[in-house]
């Protein structure tokens, strides 16, 4: 893994930018063109020197995903999983509504009213505000 040729195959992203305006990488490469970098190894005669080269860029993608991997779990502890965050727009865009005035309070408690639909009954497909302390406040205000 140390020999000249692997050191090589290891080093042609950071040899890729040699004119440091440039702002380009190997991301902007068509897949031919990234895949020209490697050819003089790929296309190799001799069938170790070949392999060699497909190990290193074997141990790359492993690394690659490894810190993105790592990156990823980071993110997550600090930040939530998917439902969290869903949960946390959740309470900001109800909190939003509720200091907007468009979520009136309950006039029996004080807490905040749910918009609900009646499901049954001959008022079934109406909607009503109810209060969320339910069934501990039955309090009610009408849409």
């Amino acid at each position: 893994m140390n020999s000249p040729d692997a050191q090589a195959v290891r080093n042609v992203p950071r040899g890729f930018k040699l004119d440091r305006s440039d702002q380009s990488d190997l991301t902007d490469l068509k897949d031919q063109e990234r895949a020209a970098l490697y050819a003089k190894w790929l296309e190799h005669a001799d069938g170790a020197v070949r392999a060699n080269a497909l190990i290193c860029l074997i141990h790359q993608t492993n690394y690659l995903l490894d810190q993105q991997i790592q990156a990823l779990e980071e993110q997550f502890v600090s930040e939530g999983g998917y439902s969290e965050l869903l949960s946390t727009e959740r309470l900001k865009e109800r909190q939003k509504q509720k200091t907007t005035d468009l979520v009136p309070d309950c006039p029996t408690c004080g807490k905040s009213m749910v918009l609900r639909t009646v499901k049954t009954g001959k008022n079934a497909g109406h909607q009503f505000w109810g209060c969320s302390a339910y069934p501990d406040c039955k309090g009610v205000i009408d849409v």
